[in-house]
């Protein structure tokens, strides 16, 4: 049992729930060194630590949207809540197969969730966490019955259809928020009214990746349902992206609903930019590769990437993927977000399709890209953990700087950047981080591990093993809560004790420690291959398009640096021939 508890009974009759922690002194497993590596043992301690988490909101916190640990008390987002954390963390109560929590959770979904609530939420947070969450869960539920299995419905009741139900329910309410002159999503929408909204910041404009960030979702809606509607609204803002006609594939951070025009020139892969290339590359492997169009839009952002934002830090050549705030012609800054750590996996995922590097490798279409793509992934992977490294608690800061040489050398610059971090506090390696105070927090965050997952998956080198457990050590001896209130949030991760922010994230659950999970396990469970993963950890499988789907718009004729032909004669034929 968990070493956090002290034995004590807390919850239904079935079960026997330890429910207060004595605290890391107990941790005994953190405290010794690992004389053999058992990789099963590992991943039951992911399990435990996300029994105690889950345990303490469901004590605490039971229905509502956010759990606050330290003070142990819940907040809903909206008049009769969303279910935030109890949908957001079905699949994962499935795959790690925690049948009485998932009978209570579905409970709970069954007789409480109602989203007709007159409230404004956001477009993307509701469609990745709530409809994403929903439609795993019903694609575990009915694929994989044997992955903690419920009784039978009671006859009259919703039956095995219940999240695809309720998930189509909030699509149906959501999707209003695509009604713009442009097809452009609005940054939130009204669920009663299901009218879209425009963000209250921004000058109104939303977020380029959250609006092309619901594409998974609603095509694989469409495909469970057979209606057509959810496929065109989210396919149609991928052509009205693609249509301004952006350099070298990268785009903006914000576009305007009404228009379909981009606001501003800043560039980059952290917030607001990042799931944007995510999905183009993850829409190609949904649809079984038969939509070449996201692939090449992936192609063409990759090179655009390391056209513009490569660079290396100074003394010690690490990678780093910068911004440009004021566009292309701008000057490149060191600043990465911690979000842009999904891109190390992403690539991997990319470069093979899922299958292994070793298996990739010996088929016909690997080539000098893949090899140069799979260089880079390996790279920024590198660069993330250093991330972690450089932190006084090993977990990473949200935003991390880097010195950088003036001017940034290019990515064709050579580099080699340590293969080790010497845990020195002087070692030279640490002269390449910075790390300013506003940006100290730690919120629990998954993208580091998201690609550990992928690269170990991919390339089966141990190491990415290696560096999620000591990842996963760290959480636990430095965000843990006392009294059994689980983990949070931290305000300071850069101090010892850190100071702890009161604030579980449902991605927390949903995310972090499923990919944990993931990495700790065997590599047939969700594999990468079949399945597509979203970025709030939720799995679809991968389909067919069949005769009912296609992709419904063509790209803009291109030259050969894959920019769009400004040439009048030629739009107006392309126009014509469409």
């Amino acid at each position: 049992m968990f070493i956090l508890y002290l034995f004590g009974v807390w919850g239904n009759d079935e079960e026997k729930r330890p429910v207060k922690n004595k605290g890391k002194d107990g941790w005994g497993w953190l405290q010794k060194g690992d004389k053999k590596v058992d990789w099963p043992e590992r991943q039951q301690r992911v399990v435990e630590a996300f029994t105690l988490s889950w345990d303490a909101y469901e004590r605490y916190a039971w229905g509502y949207d956010e759990f606050h640990p330290v003070s142990k008390k819940g907040k809903q987002m909206t008049p009769n809540g969303m279910g935030w954390i109890i949908v957001d963390a079905l699949d994962t109560l499935m795959l790690m197969n925690l049948t009485s929590r998932l009978t209570t959770a579905r409970k709970w979904v069954d007789t409480k969730l109602d989203y007709d609530q007159d409230q404004e939420v956001n477009t993307f947070e509701t469609t990745i966490r709530m409809i994403g969450g929903l439609l795993s869960a019903h694609y575990l539920s009915t694929e994989f019955p044997d992955m903690a299995p419920i009784p039978d419905d009671d006859p009259g009741t919703a039956g095995e259809d219940l999240y695809l139900e309720k998930a189509k329910d909030l699509a149906d309410r959501v999707v209003g928020a695509f009604e713009s002159d442009s097809g452009v999503p609005y940054a939130s929408v009204n669920l009663r009214t299901m009218k879209g909204v425009p963000s209250h910041t921004d000058g109104g404009a939303s977020s380029t990746a959250e609006a092309a960030t619901l594409q998974l979702e609603f095509k694989y809606l469409s495909k469970l349902t057979g209606e057509t509607f959810y496929w065109e609204k989210a396919e149609k803002v991928m052509q009205v992206i693609d249509d301004n006609g952006v350099e070298d594939g990268l785009v903006p951070i914000f576009i305007y609903a009404p228009t379909g025009e981009f606001r501003g020139d800043n560039i980059r892969l952290g917030s607001r930019g990042d799931s944007y290339y995510e999905y183009l590359i993850k829409q190609y492997l949904q649809t079984s590769k038969q939509e070449p169009v996201y692939e090449e839009m992936w192609d063409q952002a990759i090179g655009g990437v390391r056209k513009h934002l490569i660079t290396y830090s100074t003394p010690s050549q690490f990678t780093v993927l910068g911004e440009r705030q004021n566009g292309l012609k701008g000057p490149l800054t060191g600043k990465m977000d911690h979000l842009l750590c999904f891109l190390p996996g992403t690539i991997a995922l990319g470069a093979t399709g899922g299958i292994s590097e070793a298996e990739a490798r010996r088929s016909g279409s690997w080539g000098t890209k893949q090899d140069e793509d799979m260089k880079l992934a390996r790279e920024l992977m590198q660069t993330c953990w250093g991330m972690y490294k450089a932190m006084a608690t090993g977990l990473a800061a949200e935003i991390t700087h880097f010195n950088l040489d003036s001017p940034p050398l290019p990515a064709s610059a050579p580099h080699k950047a340590p293969t080790t971090f010497d845990p020195s506090p002087d070692a030279t390696w640490r002269k390449d981080f910075v790390i300013k105070a506003n940006d100290r927090h730690n919120l629990q965050r998954p993208e580091t591990v998201e690609s550990l997952f992928y690269m170990w998956r991919i390339t089966g080198d141990e190491m990415y093993r290696e560096w999620g457990w000591e990842m996963f050590k760290s959480f636990m001896e430095h965000t843990a809560v006392e009294l059994g209130g689980g983990f949070t949030s931290l305000r300071n991760a850069d101090v010892i004790p850190p100071g702890m922010a009161d604030n579980m994230e449902s991605f927390w659950l949903a995310e972090t420690l499923k990919y944990f999970y993931l990495l700790f396990g065997p590599n047939d469970v969700w594999p990468l291959d079949k399945i597509v993963i979203n970025t709030e950890a939720h799995a679809f499988p991968r389909f067919q398009m069949g005769k009912l789907f296609k992709t419904g718009w063509q790209r803009k004729p291109r030259g050969k640096d894959g920019n769009i032909v400004r040439d009048a004669a030629v739009e107006a034929a392309a126009s014509k021939a469409a």
